[in-house]
C-alpha cells in the first residue's frame, strides 16, 4: 500500500465529510432516539385514572385509597356513585381501573382474614391493564400485611430483597443500552451501503478501476474513514447516556472499545453487502427496513427476550445484535470484562468474519 492508497484514503475521509446527509444520520441521530426511546419506553405507569365505592366508609378503608393514591400511580376521579355507573364509567375509558369496597372490609381485617375487594379494569391495553393489576396487588399486600392482626401459631417469612446493577430499578437503564446498539445498527448499515451506493450513481467507482490499486485497497480505504465515524457515533450514544440518563460505565473502555469494533465490522459487512445488490441509495434503504426491523425486535433491546415465545428465543441466537447488547450491558452496569463476555464476544468475532468475508467477495466481484 503505497501513495496511492494513501490519497485514496484521504479522499474517501474528504467525501464523507461533504456528505450533510451522513452526518446528520451520525450525530443526529442517536441524538433523538436515545432521548424519545429513553423517555418514551418505560413500564413505569402512572396517573391512571380511579374510581371508588367506598361501602365500608371507615378509617381503614380511607387508608386504603390513600396508599392507592400515594405514590402517583392513581389518580381519584369521579366514581358515578354506584357500581353501575363505576362500570359504564369503566367501559366508556373515562376511568382506568375502578375500586368497590365491601362493607365487611374493615371487619374481616380485624379477624386476622384477607379482606376481598372487587377491581374493575378497562383492558383494552392489555399491558396497562396487567401492569396496574400488579401496582394493585402490591400495594394490597403491603397495606393488609400492616393492618391485619397476625394469627397465633402462623409464621410469616421476612424478606431482604437487594437490587443488584440497578438498585433503583431505573427503567431507562434496560432500554438505553439496547437502543445504544439499534441505533449503531442502523446507522451502520445505512453509512456503509449509501457511501458505496453515492460513488456507483455518480460513476465515480469505474474510475477508481484505473488507479493504480487493487480492489482490496479500495475497499479497505472506504472501511477506515467508516470505523472513525461509526466509533464517533458510538462516543455520543455514550455521552447522551450517562450525560442526561446516568447511564454508569461500570467496566473496561477497551473492553467495550474491542466488542463495538467486531460489531461494527458486522453492520458494515451487512451494509456492503447490501449496496451490491442494489442499484442506488432509495433501494438501499427500503431493504435495509426489512433487515432492521427484525433484528431489533429479536435483538431484546427493547422487549426482554424472556417474553417472546420459544420459536423466536430460538430465532434471535442468529442476531449478532443480541449478543451485542448483552456485552453492552455487561461491561456498562455490571462491570464483567471480556473473561465473563468471552462466549458472546466469540460469537460476535465469527459473524463479524464470515460476514465480512462474504462482502469483500461480493465487492470484488462487483469491481471486477
Amino acid at each position: 500500500m503505497g501513495s496511492g492508497f494513501s490519497a485514496l484514503l484521504v479522499k474517501e475521509f474528504l467525501q464523507l465529510l461533504r456528505n450533510k446527509q451522513l452526518l446528520v444520520i451520525l450525530v443526529i441521530t442517536p441524538v433523538v432516539q436515545l432521548c424519545a426511546y429513553g423517555f418514551a419506553l418505560s413500564p413505569e405507569v402512572k396517573h391512571l385514572r380511579l374510581g371508588v365505592i367506598d361501602y365500608a366508609a371507615s378509617p381503614v378503608s380511607r387508608d386504603l385509597i390513600a396508599a392507592l393514591t400515594r405514590n402517583q400511580v392513581f389518580d381519584l376521579e369521579d366514581s358515578g356513585g354506584n357500581e353501575t355507573e363505576l362500570s359504564l364509567k369503566v367501559r366508556d375509558g373515562k376511568l382506568d381501573a375502578g375500586l368497590v369496597i365491601g362493607p365487611e372490609f374493615t371487619r374481616t381485617l380485624k379477624q386476622g382474614k384477607r379482606a376481598k375487594v372487587q377491581i374493575l379494569l378497562d383492558a383494552v391495553d392489555a399491558n396497562t391493564a396487567g401492569i396496574t393489576t400488579g401496582y394493585m396487588i402490591q400495594i394490597f399486600n403491603n397495606f393488609t400485611s400492616e393492618h391485619a392482626q397476625t394469627q397465633v401459631g402462623v409464621d410469616f417469612v421476612d424478606l431482604d430483597s437487594t437490587f443488584l446493577y440497578n438498585p433503583g430499578l431505573v427503567a431507562s437503564w434496560f432500554f438505553v443500552p439496547g437502543v445504544i446498539g439499534m441505533v449503531l445498527n442502523i446507522a451502520g448499515i445505512l453509512v456503509s451501503s449509501s457511501t458505496l451506493l453515492r460513488e456507483k450513481e455518480t460513476g465515480t467507482l469505474e474510475q477508481l478501476l484505473m488507479t493504480p490499486v487493487s480492489s482490496a485497497e479500495i475497499l479497505i480505504a472506504k472501511i477506515i474513514p467508516l470505523l472513525v465515524v461509526l466509533f464517533i457515533n458510538i462516543g455520543v450514544s455514550l455521552s447522551i447516556s450517562m450525560g442526561i440518563f446516568h447511564l454508569p460505565f461500570r467496566g473496561d473502555p477497551l473492553a467495550l472499545f474491542l466488542i463495538s469494533l467486531l460489531y461494527i465490522f458486522v453492520v458494515m459487512s451487512i451494509g456492503i453487502s447490501l449496496a451490491t445488490i442494489s442499484s442506488n441509495q432509495r433501494q438501499a434503504m427500503l431493504i435495509s427496513f426489512f433487515i432492521t426491523m427484525p433484528v431489533i425486535t429479536l435483538s431484546g433491546a427493547l422487549a426482554p427476550l424472556e417474553s417472546m415465545p420459544e420459536f423466536f428465543r430460538n430465532l434471535s441466537l442468529l442476531n449478532p445484535l443480541r449478543y451485542y447488547i448483552v456485552c453492552l450491558k455487561g461491561v456498562l452496569l455490571k462491570g464483567v470484562g471480556l473473561d465473563i463476555l468471552w462466549p458472546e464476544v466469540l460469537v460476535l468475532f465469527v459473524f463479524a468474519a464470515v460476514l465480512l468475508s462474504l462482502s469483500a467477495s461480493r465487492f470484488r466481484k462487483q469491481m471486477a
